[in-house]
């Protein structure tokens, strides 16, 4: 039985939220506090499993609390927010500081938009959560600086990530190359979050990040973050393409959209990376960029915030190399190198 703290100044918000979660057998609501004071005393009596947080409180915000929270005593959280602009950049704040995940909360006094809570609150209680670190040195902001060990070439990388890909995404595009080959990303994220999220990568990277629009060509340099909402992101020739579809895997964007799309638009051309996240989406496009002839790497189990994604791709085969977070932006520029080479 999964232990669940509710914290939100809202007393309405918090019946809701206390009504979704009991009505799942696996979840055990705990205790309800209206403020970070009266949380860090439940913590303490109540010892809970996950805490859903809101992100603004009277007393201390939100983040404020979840810093202090993830210094001195780290736990799974999932952030409660509004899905506004405002409340993106939030929200990616309490991501970059450790909470495991976010949920919009419903506009009207339907509970239909937090119909994922339940499963959210129980993958968070798996998530490997390690104390807030400082966070790493940013890229230099010269988006001119090509590096001194690295050339382009025609490959393209393409990367798939969801739950805990926040901070993963932040360190592997950090580290790339202003004249790194294309690259596609489809991170599972609400619409209003995506825009929000390529700003904060682009200011971390060497590389221009941008969120895609359908048409945009892929280029050395560039790097293409899926839009969230209501399109899968794919690749076709030497473009992006952006177009409505069904979802997939119960996810639009898709990773298995992304992936299969690369497979059959560069084949042995490609370098692809599945990482932290929740479920199986982008195992068999993984496997389709395997079959095809490109190089496939999986985030290991040790350091992905919830091993399901990369698990479900290393069980089918689609993974040619697991390795820890720290080490698979370098070895994705070494495949890439390779392709130039001709040692593939």
């Amino acid at each position: 039985m999964i232990r669940a703290l509710i914290v939100d100044d809202s007393a309405t918000m918090r019946s809701l939220i206390c009504g979704i979660l009991s009505r799942d057998p696996e979840i055990e609501v705990v205790g309800q506090a209206a403020d970070p004071i009266e949380a860090r005393a439940a913590i303490k009596a109540l010892n809970p499993d996950v805490i859903t947080l809101d992100v603004e409180m009277p007393n201390m915000n939100g983040l404020e609390f979840l810093e202090k929270l993830m210094r001195l005593r780290p736990m799974p959280v999932v952030m409660v927010s509004t899905l506004t602009v405002r409340g993106a950049e939030a929200s990616l704040n309490a991501l970059e500081l450790g909470a495991v995940d976010c949920v919009g909360k419903p506009s009207t006094a339907g509970a239909d938009a937090f119909d994922v809570l339940a499963a959210r609150v129980k993958a968070a209680a798996t998530a490997r959560v390690r104390p807030l670190r400082t966070p790493p040195a940013r890229a230099p902001g010269a988006h001119g600086d090509e590096g001194a060990d690295y050339a382009p070439d025609a490959s393209l990388i393409a990367i798939g990530s969801s739950t805990g890909g926040v901070e993963a995404l932040m360190q592997i595009v950090g580290a790339l190359p202003a004249n790194c080959p294309p690259t596609v990303i489809t991170q599972h994220m609400p619409a209003t979050f995506t825009r929000s999220f390529a700003e904060r990568l682009n200011r971390a990277s060497r590389a221009e990040v941008s969120e895609a629009v359908d048409g945009a060509p892929l280029a050395i340099g560039k790097v293409y973050l899926a839009p969230g909402g209501e399109a899968h992101l794919t690749v076709s020739g030497s473009r992006c393409r952006v177009a409505p579809g069904e979802t997939v895997n119960g996810h639009r964007p898709s990773v298995d959209v992304l992936f299969r799309s690369v497979a059959k638009a560069v084949g042995a051309k490609a370098t692809a990376a599945i990482l932290t996240g929740m479920g199986r989406d982008g195992a068999q496009g993984l496997l389709a960029i395997r079959e095809a002839g490109g190089r496939t790497l999986g985030q290991n189990e040790a350091t992905s915030v919830v091993y399901g994604m990369p698990k479900a791709a290393f069980e089918i085969g689609a993974v040619e190399r697991q390795l820890p977070l720290e080490k698979i932006a370098p070895e994705i520029l070494n495949l890439t190198n390779a392709h130039r080479r001709g040692d593939h």
